[in-house]
């Protein structure tokens, strides 16, 4: 099986949403919270030794999750028709990918983060070259990990810090000099128990 028939068989596994607290389940989260929808692009495209995850480290100036690595992507906006139009929009905007060139597989399960946002993971398939073009003000660098290293369970570990008085442990998945945690480790993590089980 190719890496999009994978792709396209893990995107018809049924799996539970998550979110940051995951692994810590002593968070006890307000009752009617009320969450911003947003939509990320996981971008997948054919490299040099099989397909490639396309990822953004973030720019330290931002509000959100400065200096992260993360996909492209951002909160749904009034003007887009649902977080699918948001995140193929914010990949334009961000890494300068035409919408025209992304073929939606489908979606994640949705992911719910500290900052009070609920992510739907948008699968893309991306088969025309494109000039990458990081947007100054949001993006510091734009890179491209293989797909088998971030869907591959054995290279997750679970780590942790103190945030907020408490300690918080999550999900890693570091390439090279790139540390991927957090949402986007995450939902990684999610596709990555989809595709073992294809």
């Amino acid at each position: 099986m190719n890496d999009r028939s994978r792709l396209e068989a893990a995107l018809n596994q049924s799996s539970a949403a998550s979110s940051d607290f995951d692994l810590n389940p002593d968070v006890v989260l307000p009752a009617g919270r009320k969450l911003r929808p947003a939509g990320v692009l996981v971008p997948v495209m054919k490299g040099s030794f099989g397909a490639e995850v396309l990822l953004t480290k973030r720019s330290s100036r931002l509000k959100h999750h400065p200096g992260q690595i993360a996909f492209p992507g951002g909160k749904q906006d009034d003007g887009d028709a649902d977080v699918i139009a948001a995140a193929l929009r914010e990949a334009e905007e961000e890494v300068g990918l035409p919408r025209t060139h992304v073929e939606v597989l489908g979606t994640l399960p949705t992911h719910e983060t500290v900052t009070g946002f609920l992510v739907t993971p948008v699968v893309g398939w991306i088969e025309t070259d494109f000039d990458v073009v990081p947007e100054p003000g949001e993006v510091a660098e734009v890179f491209r990990v293989p797909l088998a290293h971030v869907t591959g369970s054995e290279c997750f570990t679970v780590q942790s810090r103190r945030w907020r008085g408490t300690r918080r442990h999550f999900y890693t998945v570091p390439f090279g000099p790139y540390y991927i945690w957090g949402a986007t480790a995450r939902i990684l993590r999610g596709l990555a128990e989809r595709m073992e089980a294809v």
